[in-house]
């Protein structure tokens, strides 16, 4: 609960005070500070900003998906320079460099018993050496299936997998409608792969699908918050919903 005594900084209009660590006195840290900027970049300093530093770098670890692209454009869907890549783009942009480094220092065979799990007895494999791209091998196919001619929907759902297996996991990852393009059968692999991936961090996932939530809450550790719109305002309506409380400024 926000209160007088846990506040270490507060800004009001152009004007940012920090707290002393030494004397739990007020200084002014800035009295110019626009409202487009943010006190947490601007106003972090080893010595009285130290809470807003470590703020800072803790949101920096904070991975957010809304963005993956899937389009005949995509960059995914072209060769990409083969190299160390544990975080997937926020785009999807190096997604061939990111399937290849969890093959080889993470965990491989999550990863192919995902693919499996949704596309049963499909291999995914990175073709090529300095440029490297994405092969999907499928049962009675007699070639391999390039980048570029996977479906929106399952070139998505490795761009998922490839995110939420990184060998460097956040400590909070967020993901905007996951299910976009994803036909409805794969749902509740989705719902196993995030069950899966939320043992090593959290994640926060915003979704308009019932079938996605339905097979989320039969997973272990799932909360659901239910949001709904009431005359432009979007409140929690669940028995169980947060208890969320602000500043003024």
């Amino acid at each position: 609960m926000l209160g007088r005594a846990n506040l270490f900084a507060e800004r009001r209009g152009p004007t940012v005070r920090l707290r002393r660590g030494e004397t739990g006195d007020w200084r002014t840290s800035l009295s110019n500070i626009s409202s487009s900027d943010s006190m947490v970049t601007h106003c972090a300093d080893p010595d009285d900003g130290l809470e807003l530093l470590l703020m800072r770098e803790r949101m920096r670890n904070w991975r957010f998906y809304d963005t993956l692209r899937t389009d005949q454009d995509a960059p995914a869907r072209r060769p990409q320079i083969s190299t160390y890549t544990p975080v997937l783009a926020s785009d999807g942009s190096d997604l061939a460099a990111a399937i290849a480094t969890i093959l080889a220092i993470g965990d491989g065979q999550a990863f192919e018993e995902a693919v499996d799990d949704a596309f049963p007895g499909s291999v995914i494999q990175i073709a090529g050496d300095d440029y490297g791209s994405v092969e999907m091998r499928q049962t009675g196919l007699l070639r391999p299936l390039s980048a570029s001619e996977l479906s929106d929907g399952t070139l998505r759902y490795l761009l998922l997998i490839a995110a939420l297996l990184s060998p460097r996991p956040p400590e909070l990852m967020i993901l905007n409608e996951p299910e976009a393009s994803l036909h409805p059968s794969l749902l509740g692999a989705l719902a196993r792969l995030l069950s899966k991936a939320a043992r090593n961090c959290q994640i926060i996932l915003v979704s308009h699908s019932e079938r996605l939530v339905e097979a989320l809450c039969e997973q272990e550790d799932v909360r659901r918050i239910l949001l709904e719109k009431a005359f432009g305002e979007t409140i929690a309506s669940d028995a169980d919903s947060p208890r969320w409380v602000w500043p003024s400024r």
